[in-house]
């Protein structure tokens, strides 16, 4: 495993073109741009966590059947500061950096007394946000770094702090039928409270507003106060419907104090993360239109969820989909030391993921009886238990045991939808294969190969499709077979049969998250060297905007 998870990654600053099998469809024109880790050791120093690894951009353009690659290291703040000094200098969630031990005690008390209330790395591992015209590359700290997705140029670093008040802020925001980016952050301390605050950038500014950039006019839009002021929940995703936003606060929680004094101890900041299990997990319903909390308490058991799925509005109900664990050991296996040779005893999970389906009455009949179901839907097993004091508690209907990194066709993002494409996991959290399950018959289908890693799966729809899995999936699949190289598959997401793959002949490294761009929204022309192809792509190979 140390092929996919220990060595640095090269760049590929000019485009590479890969070697297609099969026939990619005519109608796909555009690029797939996807971000993760890179780079886990700097000179002699190396970085504890997979998750800490420097961000490393890469794109597939796809053009006239064609499909060209390059990569190229997010230039952050964190990368030069990092590669000037040729050893890790800032830290990073499970790797705390400390003072050259050449510096005087002066520097030392200095730099122990400026990680008392830390700034956190602007290294944006995690995804890539569009946001109006622009795009950024994303983590979880309060920074995000705006790219150029055709050249993978790194460009202005962004502090949300100065549009909203927030710490942390989640790496999967939303967009709703506008374009607008709605997501959420922690707000910590602020004002003798730590909040959940969620937030809009706005898709387009007025003509004659001051200021052109969006992020100039984000709009707070709702809070909800966290249970505890000194250990706020962690997140990494939250769900959305029309009218309503889904937030979990889970008892994996991340405790202020030791993380404000762990610089001093020596100790990372993930050791400040911890999972409650005597807690329970909060379910937290916003209403977009008002801004306030459904006023019903409602709970379920203490789980960890990284991942929404879909949420949507059904009869009364707020019906919604997560991945779930039982325990927050999943992020403990992604420690470097763990992922070498003796991979298989090392890394595996003692909780495998859930695709759990709740369902929540958004209007409780008091009348009711304590201990009777108020989920009345013949759609789902999922009960919501009235308890006394217009407590309620949530019991989901378990759809599918070993997935994680889910997508959807986005189309139906907030809507009832019938397919998650995911990736398979098991026995380790690293997938081995590509499903597509279908919540209706609770029936799936998958690809896989013999030593082969595939990345997320993400759905591309194909122009004037009908139905929901009218398009295509795409990823990059990476391999521990020294003889193959890497590839960008292509599946048909219906039958789930391959109908293409671009073999690339540079290295490529396992990612998290990313985004596919039609050439509508960038081109891909712009990308890729010109071929003997008509320098065109006809109306109708447009794909629609995801």
């Amino acid at each position: 495993m140390d092929v996919i998870f220990g060595r640095n990654k090269k760049e590929q600053l000019e485009p590479v073109r890969a070697q297609v099998t099969g026939r990619i469809p005519s109608w796909l024109q555009g690029t797939l741009l996807r971000n993760g880790p890179g780079m886990h050791t700097v000179g002699e120093t190396r970085y504890n966590h997979w998750f800490d690894g420097l961000a490393l951009l890469h794109s597939f353009t796809i053009r006239d059947g064609e499909v060209y690659y390059r990569s190229k290291y997010l230039r952050s703040d964190t990368y030069n500061a990092n590669t000037k000094a040729n050893r890790i200098v800032v830290s990073e969630f499970g790797t705390m950096a400390h003072p050259d031990p050449c510096k005087n005690m002066f520097s030392k008390a200095f730099s122990y007394l400026s990680h008392t209330i830390p700034d956190f790395t602007d290294n944006c591992l995690i995804n890539i946000m569009k946001c109006g015209e622009d795009f950024y590359a994303t983590t979880e700290t309060n920074y995000i770094r705006k790219i150029n997705p055709q050249t993978l140029e790194t460009l202005e670093k962004v502090d949300y702090r100065n549009y909203v008040a927030v710490n942390l802020a989640t790496s999967h925001p939303h967009y709703d039928a506008a374009g607008n980016v709605l997501n959420m952050g922690t707000s910590i301390m602020d004002k003798g409270k730590t909040k959940y605050v969620i937030f809009k950038i706005p898709a387009t500014v007025p003509e004659d507003a001051k200021g052109k950039n969006p992020l100039k006019h984000t709009e707070v839009f709702g809070s909800i106060t966290s249970r505890s002021l000194l250990s706020p929940s962690y997140y990494h995703s939250f769900g959305v419907t029309e009218n309503y936003i889904v937030f979990l606060e889970q008892p994996f929680k991340l405790d202020v104090l030791k993380m404000s004094t762990a610089y001093i101890r020596g100790v990372n900041w993930a050791s400040c993360l911890a999972f409650h299990r005597e807690d329970q997990t909060y379910i937290h319903i916003i209403d977009q239109r008002t801004g306030k909390p459904v006023p019903t308490q409602f709970y379920t058991d203490p789980v960890v969820v990284f991942h929404h799925v879909n949420a949507y509005e059904e009869d009364g109900c707020l019906v919604f989909d997560v991945i779930a664990y039982e325990d927050g050991s999943l992020y403990q296996l992604f420690h470097l030391a763990n992922l070498n040779q003796d991979f298989e005893e090392n890394s595996r999970l003692t909780s495998v993921p859930t695709l759990r389906r709740f369902a929540v009455p958004l209007d409780v009949d008091k009348n009711a009886e304590v201990g009777s179901n108020v989920v009345k839907l013949a759609s789902t097993t999922a009960r919501a238990l009235k308890e006394k004091d217009d407590r309620v508690y949530c019991q989901p209907e378990l759809l599918y045991e070993g997935l994680e990194l889910p997508r959807i066709n986005y189309a139906h993002n907030g809507k009832p939808y019938r397919y998650v494409f995911a990736a398979e996991v098991h026995w380790s959290p690293i997938p081995t294969k590509i499903l597509k399950y279908d919540v209706l018959t609770k029936s799936s289908l998958k690809w896989g190969q013999e030593h082969c890693w595939p990345a997320e799966p993400l759905f591309v729809p194909m122009p004037g499709a009908k139905d929901e899995d009218d398009g295509i999936i795409l990823s990059a699949i990476v391999s521990t077979d020294p003889q193959k190289l890497p590839f960008l598959l292509v599946l048909d997401a219906k039958s789930f049969t391959e109908l293409a793959r671009a073999t690339i002949d540079a290295e490529v490294h396992l990612d998290l998250h990313g985004l596919f761009i039609p050439d509508a929204d960038g081109d891909a022309r712009e990308q890729a060297p010109s071929q003997e192809q008509p320098d065109r792509v006809p109306d109708c190979q447009v794909a629609p905007r995801t």
